[in-house]
């Protein structure tokens, strides 16, 4: 069982399949000349304000000065934290989804989710899954595989599973139709797997990319499950989130809600931590949730930086976390995890299924919840779907709380509200 969601790590700079060193550039308007200074254009995103290129080794300044340039940076490889196993014994898995429901699913519970699918079940919207790839699956019929990409080295290309299973487990919580045992937020949404680290080249520019194509692709919302450690010293933090600000600002305008977790660190985002999304127009940061509510023990918090919380696994301490004596908690060890689906044979048991916890398992109830919201109102542009999940949270005082922004998600009062 991962006790936490996905961390991403800084592995060094980046490199192009033929090895030449990989950058990102801020431009001040459309068509800069970089070729004549000696780079080829792998990527132009949010209309061409932002160059995704490759060239000679140290020439940033070389970059930089190109007219029409306003910064460069190279740009940086990621990899992606493993998550903590544990031997807790795991449950029977039901044969009928109601039971699963009923037995294994508190995070959909605590969320009136069954209820709030008698109004929507996300019939008509897209969900794309921006992470490591989401793999096919018995409780994933709705996953558009034509429509799926894998970005490698700045660029887009076939589509190709998901070898860590992360991407899988968020695909479940957010939109798994039911038909084996899973049942998602939004079953009846379409989902496109959009992987941006799953395959070994993940960069900086690869997730840009990868939130672009989300957009293009008319995504209702594009779940971002990526958290960040603390920068290296080395890293231009100002610099990048100026990148993904305009992304992220066109997607917005092109109908997208990116939904974005807020980390796994037991930290306070304000405090100079690598804030890339979180926090931006157009993106939804979300916190953690456990059973009974309270901020899960590993999750980031930040006034301005966490829109609302959601049920992500586990309670408010590690030790009550493993706890397996249910006298002693509601939901005891593993069931106060996230339940949802994991590639064929990859769960306990080699079963199709598992118990996750994080962030990462949070983003995704706030992802179907969107395309619920977006079924019952298909003209809703993204700051009116956040406003109208801020506005059905339940918990805090909807007046900006630093654990659970808004307050913790409920499906139903935010759908009734429609």
């Amino acid at each position: 069982m991962g006790a936490t969601g996905a961390t991403l790590l800084f592995s060094g700079l980046a490199t192009a399949s033929d090895g030449e060193a990989r950058y990102i550039a801020r431009t001040e308007e459309d068509g800069v000349d970089v070729e004549s200074a000696g780079f080829d254009v792998l990527n132009e995103l949010a209309g061409g304000s932002v160059l995704l290129v490759t060239g000679p080794e140290d020439a940033v300044d070389d970059l930089d000065a190109v007219g029409g340039v306003t910064a460069a940076e190279r740009d940086v490889a990621l990899d992606v934290e493993p998550a903590i196993e544990t031997e807790d014994e795991h449950p029977e898995i039901p044969d009928d989804p109601e039971d699963v429901y009923d037995d294994l699913l508190w995070d959909k519970q605590v969320q009136d989710v069954r209820e709030a699918q008698d109004h929507a079940t996300g019939k008509g919207t897209t969900v794309a899954i921006v992470d490591t790839g989401v793999a096919e699956h018995p409780d994933l019929p709705n996953l558009d595989t034509d429509a799926s990409v894998t970005i490698e080295y700045g660029t887009v290309e076939d589509h190709e599973g998901d070898p860590s299973g992360h991407g899988t487990h968020v695909a479940g919580t957010a939109a798994a139709a039911g038909d084996v045992a899973m049942t998602g937020t939004a079953p009846d949404a379409d989902i496109i797997s959009v992987d941006v680290l799953g395959h070994g080249t993940g960069s900086m520019g690869d997730i840009m990319v990868g939130m672009e194509y989300a957009a293009d692709v008319g995504a209702d919302a594009a779940n971002i499950s990526l958290g960040f450690m603390e920068a290296p010293q080395e890293v231009d933090v100002g610099f990048y989130r100026q990148l993904f600000e305009p992304v992220a600002n066109d997607g917005r305008r092109e109908g997208t809600l990116y939904v974005g977790s807020a980390g796994n660190d037991q930290t306070d985002l304000q405090g100079g931590w690598l804030r890339l999304w979180n926090g931006l127009a157009g993106v939804v940061g979300v916190s953690a949730t456990g059973p009974n509510d309270e901020l899960s023990f590993y999750s980031n918090w930040g006034r301005n930086d966490v829109d609302v919380g959601a049920p992500g696994g586990g309670y408010e301490t590690a030790a009550k976390s493993s706890i397996e004596d249910p006298d002693e908690v509601a939901w005891p060890a593993p069931l106060n995890y996230v339940f949802s689906t994991v590639p064929e044979g990859d769960g306990p048991g080699e079963s199709d299924y598992d118990w996750f916890a994080g962030t990462s398992m949070a983003a995704p109830q706030v992802t179907g919840l969107a395309a619920l919201v977006r079924e019952l109102d298909p003209d809703a542009n993204p700051p009116q779907v956040l406003q109208a999940i801020r506005q059905g949270a339940a918990v805090a005082d909807n007046r900006g709380d630093a654990e659970l922004g808004a307050g913790r998600v409920n499906a139903l009062h935010t759908v009734e509200r429609l």
